[in-house]
């Protein structure tokens, strides 16, 4: 226990770090939406270029290591689709919010810290992997729910593309030819910029809860959390070790992924649309600290420390 204990509370002691400096006046909103954008636009996306640049990417796509995991998006979006809309009486966007706020895993802030500091160097290669696809399959398939058929593929496209996380992604993988020619003091800045992205996310996270509250009551929130803390990475987890073959590492890091915490996008989403933005913001707060303790279950279940 005091393993797991080890993995779990440094992150979750920096989101309460977070969260009490804004609690007392400490910090202001201003610095946490500062710090938020850093993470965004500046440092995790020099996180993911360099890991992407010096990774093993495998030949042969893990086919059982999307399945497992987005076969568990699938079947958690549309429960809280129907659960939002048939028990509570959300319609229209906010009904896409319950399923995004249940299908978007908070990976940036919670999962990238938990999972590098539970398998290291040997979790970048699966995480960052499924980081590349987790984001544009959720957006894409938000987008197209809340807009229809006027839905354009070039404005999906274009929001994608522009987005820092992506574009980490796809730089990443465009210099891996030119990476041994790269100058030793751009790595050192590309070094420096990556490693501010775990503390300044889970600080910035912490004073993001202040902000959020529960908003709309918890009999909602408390529904999307169990089956984005719970029921996901339980499907993940029977599909990636019963169903397909993949190595334990892989295994792990789509089950740890899967039991991360209702991410920010869906609280973007929600205020670009206008529409659902309590009920998404309720979602993070619960099941982030909801996830101090579920964490702690899924580590021991895969036997991790």
């Amino acid at each position: 226990m005091l393993e797991l204990l080890g993995i779990v509370l440094p992150v979750f002691g920096l989101i309460g770090i977070g969260y009490v400096a804004r609690q007392t006046g400490l910090i202001s909103e201003r610095a946490g939406e500062g710090l938020s954008e850093f993470v965004f636009t500046l440092s995790l996306p020099c996180l993911i270029f360099r890991t992407l640049v010096h990774a093993e990417i495998p030949d042969v796509q893990p086919w059982g290591y999307w399945i497992s995991y987005f076969v568990g998006v699938a079947v958690v979006w549309l429960l809280a689709t129907v659960i939002g809309r048939r028990f509570f009486g959300i319609k229209g966007i906010s009904g896409v919010v319950a399923g995004f706020s249940a299908g978007q895993a908070n990976t940036v802030f919670v999962g990238v810290p938990i999972i590098l500091k539970a398998y290291g160097d040997e979790g970048a290669v699966p995480l960052f992997l499924l980081i590349a696809v987790h984001l544009p399959v959720t957006m894409t398939l938000a987008t197209v729910l809340a807009e229809g058929r006027q839905a354009s593929p070039a404005l999906v496209l274009r929001r994608l593309l522009t987005h820092p996380i992506v574009v980490g992604i796809l730089a990443g993988s465009a210099c891996r030819p030119i990476a041994a020619h790269v100058p030793a003091p751009a790595w050192q800045v590309m070094d420096l910029l990556a490693s501010a992205a775990v503390p300044c996310a889970l600080i910035s996270m912490g004073i993001a809860l202040r902000r959020y509250g529960l908003q709309t009551g918890w009999k909602l929130p408390a529904a999307i959390s169990f089956l984005k803390l719970v029921l996901h990475p339980l499907i993940v987890l029977v599909l990636a070790t019963k169903v397909f073959a993949m190595p334990p590492v892989w295994a792990g890091v789509a089950v740890l992924f899967a039991s991360c915490p209702s991410g920010i996008n869906a609280y973007l989403f929600a205020e670009r649309y206008g529409e659902g933005v309590a009920l998404a913001s309720s979602a993070i707060t619960l099941s982030t600290f909801l996830a101090l303790g579920t964490t702690l279950v899924w580590l021991s279940v895969l036997g991790v420390g």
